[in-house]
Formats: C-alpha cells, sequence, structure tokens
C-alpha cells in the first residue's frame, strides 16, 4: 500500500542526500590511497557516512598544506572502534554509549583492554533508539518484541550493541524472539512489508529515509522505548537520555514517541598530531552553518553542546586548543 509522506519534504531530502555524497565523494577523488585522513563511518543509507563526508569536505577546503581525506562505510559504531584500535581509521563516529564502553572498558566492549587512547573530537546528533513495527504485529511497547520476529541489526553494528544491551536490562536472550535476522538498513524495510519480520530496528538521526520508505510501503507504528528496565537502565547508564522522536515525520505516526537516546559522536586517538585535530576541528565549527543544512539531523546542532553532549573520552589537545582560543572552554 502506497502512503503519501508527512509534512517533511522527502523527496527533496532524498535528492539533497544523494547529492551530497556524490558531492563530497567527486571532491575528496576517488579512492585516495595517499590520503593522511581515512574516516569510519557507516551505513550510506544512514547519517554517519554523510557526516564523514562533511568533515573531510570541510577539512579539504581549509588552505593548510596537507594529504587527502578518505570516507568508508562500514557496519557501524562497534567495527569503527576496531578499525580506530589498530589503526585502520584516523577517526571515526560511533554512539555515545560505545565510546564510553570502549573507552572504559566496559564488559559490554569485548576487547581485552579500555581504549584508553581514544580521545573526544566532538559530538554530533542525538540518536534515538527507533523501532519500527507493522501495525497490525500487535506491538506496541518493547515488552511486545517478545515472542515476534525481529531484525536485530549488522553485527558490528552500534544498533545491534545497543538492542544487546537493551535485551540484557530486560533479561532476554535472542530465544526469547519467535525469530531473528541480521539485515542491513536498506534491506530490513522491505522484509517488514513483506511479513517477513514484525519488528526492524535502528539507532538513527531523525527524519531518516529508510524509515520513510518502510512507512510509505505499509502501514508501520514507531514503538516506544519506556518502562522501569529502562528506568533502571537509565540509573546505571547516565550517558542514556530519554528522547522523543518528534511526531508528524513518519506516516501514520502522528504523535511523538519516547525512547531511549545516544549522541553521535567523532572520536580519534593520542595518536593524531595535535596540529591536524586542531585543524579538523577549526574546519567543521568554521563551517558550522553549512554544517546544519546539510541534513535534517543536523539542524538543531549547537556549538556549546557539541564540545561535551556524550563525550566519554577526555578531549583530544588539539581539539582543546581550539575551544579554549574560541571561547567555547
Amino acid at each position: 500500500m502506497q502512503r503519501r509522506g508527512s509534512r517533511v519534504n522527502w523527496n527533496r531530502l532524498k535528492t539533497v542526500g544523494l547529492m551530497a555524497a556524490i558531492g563530497f565523494m567527486s571532491a575528496l577523488g576517488s579512492a585516495q590511497a595517499e590520503s593522511s585522513l581515512v574516516i569510519g563511518t557507516g551505513s550510506v543509507a544512514g547519517v554517519y557516512y554523510p557526516s564523514g563526508g562533511a568533515i573531510c569536505r570541510f577539512y579539504e577546503l581549509d588552505e593548510t598544506p596537507g594529504g587527502g581525506c578518505d570516507v568508508v562505510p562500514t557496519g557501524g559504531s562497534i567495527d569503527n572502534l576496531a578499525g580506530l584500535r589498530d589503526g585502520r581509521f584516523s577517526l571515526v563516529v560511533v554512539q555515545s554509549d560505545w565510546q564510553y564502553y570502549a573507552y572504559t572498558g566496559q564488559p559490554e566492549y569485548e576487547e581485552a583492554t579500555a581504549f584508553d587512547s581514544m580521545r573526544s573530537l566532538f559530538s554530533l546528533h542525538s540518536e534515538p533508539f527507533t523501532i519500527l513495527a507493522r501495525a497490525d504485529s500487535g506491538i506496541v511497547n518493547f515488552d511486545d518484541l517478545k515472542g515476534h520476529r525481529v531484525n536485530l541489526g549488522q553485527p558490528g553494528s552500534g544498533q545491534r550493541g545497543t538492542l544487546d544491551v537493551l535485551m540484557a536490562s530486560f533479561g532476554w536472550t535472542y530465544d526469547d524472539f519467535q525469530r531473528t535476522s541480521e539485515l542491513a538498513p536498506l534491506r530490513q524495510g522491505e522484509a517488514l512489508c513483506d511479513y517477513r519480520l514484525d519488528a526492524i530496528t535502528y539507532a538513527a538521526g531523525h527524519p531518516n529515509p529508510a524509515i520513510l520508505e518502510a512507512s510509505q510501503r505499509c502501514d508501520t507504528v514507531l514503538v516506544p522505548v519506556t518502562g522501569d528496565a529502562i528506568d533502571r537502565l537509565l540509573d546505571q547508564k547516565p550517558y542514556y537520555r530519554m528522547v522523543n522522536i518528534p511526531g508528524g515525520l513518519y506516516p501514520g505516526n502522528p504523535d511523538p514517541v519516547q525512547t531511549l537516546g545516544m549522541a553521535a559522536t567523532v572520536v580519534t586517538t593520542t595518536q593524531m598530531p595535535e596540529e591536524i585535530a586542531y585543524r579538523i576541528v577549526k574546519a567543521v565549527f568554521e563551517n558550522f552553518d553549512t554544517l546544519t543544512r546539510l541534513h535534517p539531523a543536523f539542524a538543531s546542532l549547537d556549538p556549546a553542546t557539541m564540545v561535551n553532549d556524550g563525550l566519554s573520552a577526555p578531549l583530544h589537545p588539539g581539539a582543546r586548543r581550539y575551544y579554549e582560543e574560541v571561547g567555547l572552554l
């Protein structure tokens, strides 16, 4: 059943997003093997990929002599942390919860030791943990997922890792679902509307074109992630917070939906020279107005919040120097 879009100009959003990605990649050149910066991002359908493209574009617009910059699509936060730790990436975009787990060496982070050489640059948009269910599935809250067919997300994604944390807070295992899958974001909406799944999960900035596509293909509902178990999780893990997905973004979902929220954060390591970190941060903040126009998820960014929101790892000295110069610290 084809459905009309909501008040967001989605055709324009899709066009702008596609052209922005093409523009970023064209500007960066094809496969810059000698890139001085390599940024690990996420799925090309998400917000991490254009975030990395924006950082690269702003960095290369700076007239300071230096190498190139390359953007790499990945499985998401956990893949990015592994690539940052082993030196494949210069900087990465990660969910704030996984930044915390890795930096402090929490059990959720499966590496042997804490990633204490990680350093923060800035945070970006808010990322609500998002569950989209078919309207006829009977799923109206997180508890209702039990016994249904659910897409977990790809291994290595922050989406998958955060769902695992949520499941643990409810005392669930994968056996509590009727069936599970590990589909990529671009494929799970089709599976939902073709009755192969009852619910799909995202950790995403909004509005999100993949969620729109699914909600236009079939009748869907956004599912709140609330309850006593979530309240206990918030008490235990202060880097999470409750956020609202605004109403009216997607067909069939006119009202705000409350859910667990994280922040998208940009991190590097102590191996990055201070001058490079300074140049990256300076380039992004001096192009702040352009950044906020690149994607609706960036529209509400605030420079003061970007300096501290969701940042568990210490600021890189280059980032700190810039923030002190402009009065953000």
